[in-house]
């Protein structure tokens, strides 16, 4: 298993449009991906579970994967929330 602390920089936070692209990117890895947040921790393959668990701008969080590419899974992750998530 591998994890990394990042904090959440879109202005946003997690709404549908960044939630659902984040999810998406997540399904193509072959390990579990879940975003820690308040002691909860979230499937980052769920669009709604991510939705639901009010992520907001400023947030820090901790992305933890653990399975067949977790490095990989972690990287994009991270790079994604740290890029903006697009907006």
């Amino acid at each position: 298993m591998v994890s990394e602390k990042t904090r959440l920089v879109n202005e946003q936070g997690f709404h549908m449009r960044p939630a659902t692209d984040f999810a998406n990117a997540m399904q193509k890895y072959d390990c579990d991906i879940r975003i820690e947040y308040n002691d909860n921790q979230i499937n980052a393959k769920s669009m709604m579970n991510i939705i639901a668990a009010g992520i907001r701008y400023g947030s820090d969080i901790t992305i933890m994967c653990d399975g067949k590419d977790e490095e990989k899974a972690l990287r994009e992750a991270v790079d994604l929330i740290e890029s903006g998530l697009s907006e």
